[in-house]
């Protein structure tokens, strides 16, 4: 069974990085860069069944305002899969991480909806922003696919 996992956790992954377009020529490599803006584009929430090895797939078109001096918020296609949350960031460039701190994350139970809370690996190249985290099972995935939209 973990050999099983194992491999249907590597397909989500190559998966994920072909849908999000990093299997492409025009992508480089991650830069230390901070970014700032607002964005918009894709999020997806990818769930491996641990059972079944059924991964299903939901999406939601999102905006994210991100400064450094005044914190982030995210709007957009709110109402089903990702909660609309505002709250404040701190980056590590150096280990291309960002950790989310949402001010509307539920401090007991689960959320109904994915908030942008926790540490994410980040890669921006001055106009793309992709943050993709795990759940602490690997059993889910969160992907953002955003485009700098302003600044």
């Amino acid at each position: 069974m973990r050999l099983t996992l194992l491999y249907l956790l590597t397909f989500l992954f190559a998966f994920i990085l072909l849908e999000s377009g990093c299997g492409g020529d025009n992508i480089s490599n991650p830069t230390p860069n901070v970014p700032e803006g607002t964005f918009s584009g894709k999020f997806s929430l990818y769930h491996l069944h641990d059972k079944s090895g059924v991964v299903d797939t939901q999406t939601a078109v999102v905006n994210l305002n991100i400064e450094t001096s005044t914190g982030f918020k995210v709007t957009g296609d709110t109402s089903t899969v990702h909660a609309g949350s505002y709250g404040s960031f701190v980056v590590n460039s150096n280990y291309t991480e960002i950790d989310f701190v949402d001010k509307t994350y539920p401090t007991t139970g689960t959320p109904a909806k994915v908030h942008l809370n926790g540490i994410y690996n980040y890669s921006f190249n001055g106009t793309t922003l992709q943050m993709v985290t795990t759940s602490a099972y690997d059993t889910l995935t969160y992907v953002y696919n955003l485009t700098r939209t302003g600044n």
